[in-house]
């Protein structure tokens, strides 16, 4: 079982930002392993969206409603995914969650949610206005 541990989420007025962290530090891996690590979303009452991913060679990318607002980063040596949350709208509100698998992405599966082995508790993000 993979230790996860999210940080960053919070309550947020329109239009401010907010960094959310995934730390998998207690994981180990050889650093040559494909993965796809990404960033979910899940709104009450809706279903868990795919909001962001970073593939093995540091490739991005994001949902439409996202585009030039949030930024997806890694760093391999703290095992560690970030999301830079900008120009934040209260339709954001929602419970975000990290995942990854340990396969190269795949433009064609990059929001299949059964592709991702590994998931985060979740962190919750308030978007007031």
């Amino acid at each position: 079982q993979v230790q996860q541990a999210e940080s960053g989420g919070g309550s947020v007025e329109a239009g401010g930002s907010l960094r959310l962290s995934c730390a998998a530090s207690r994981y180990t891996y050889p650093i040559y392993t494909s993965i796809c690590m990404g960033w979910f979303r899940q709104a009450p009452g809706k279903e868990r969206e795919g909001v962001a991913v970073i593939g093995t060679d540091g490739t991005t990318r994001y949902t439409d409603s996202v585009k030039g607002r949030f930024t997806i980063s890694k760093d391999n040596a703290k095992k560690t995914l970030y999301l830079q949350m900008n120009s934040l709208e209260p339709e954001d509100t929602a419970m975000y969650f990290c995942a990854w698998h340990f396969q190269p992405c795949a433009d064609s599966t990059l929001w299949d949610r059964s592709r991702y082995n590994y998931w985060g508790q979740g962190t919750q993000v308030t978007v007031f206005s």
